[in-house]
């Protein structure tokens, strides 16, 4: 089998490692890779972007790719296995519908509180007076989020008034 493992972080190199180790795998590509993912047998990265979905679909039928594993939320929540399940092409990963759980934590919440599963109570603003009018009467530790995808960037626990209040000046601002 050849294998196309999409992303660039330790996640995928582990991934693309243990890949290249199994007698079924005859090669491994990584898109884009990273300088480790280049010095292991058996792996090549590839420079295309893991959001070029057209280009990665021409590439996986040209090198004849048996499977393509999805590490990154973006290509997930932009549509990659939607288009390759169109092209009949084997790949790892929820389809754009589903990856929403990730990519959007409004979305999640709202998911888990029509589907009864516990989540922390949540309110969503778009204001950040109205978010601070919130804070103000709420117990500490609390979680201030981003919704969208942030890459491990768009959460913050603050342990007092202030710090709730910088959070959300500083979530909000980054997303205008």
């Amino acid at each position: 089998m050849k294998v196309l493992v999409l992303g660039q972080g330790g996640r995928e190199h582990a991934i693309a490692w243990k890949l290249s180790l199994s007698e079924k795998i005859e090669k491994v590509y990584v898109c884009p890779g990273n300088g480790g993912t280049a010095q292991e047998k058996n792996i090549e990265n590839i420079s295309l972007s893991p959001s070029n979905i057209s280009s990665l679909i021409s590439f996986v039928k040209k090198e004849k790719v048996d499977l393509t594993v999805v590490g990154p939320e973006g290509p997930l929540v932009d549509g990659i296995v939607d288009e390759f399940n169109k092209h009949e092409l084997m790949i790892f990963g929820p389809s754009t519908k589903y990856a929403l759980l990730e990519g959007s934590k409004v979305f999640s919440k709202e998911f888990m509180k029509n589907y009864d599963i516990p989540t922390a109570d949540y309110q969503m603003f778009s204001s950040a007076k109205e978010a601070k009018e919130f804070i103000i009467n709420k117990k500490h530790p609390i979680v201030i989020k981003a919704d969208g995808l942030a890459a491990g960037k768009g959460v913050v626990v603050s342990s007092n008034q202030d710090e709730s209040f910088k959070a959300i000046d500083s979530l909000l601002a980054s997303k205008h």
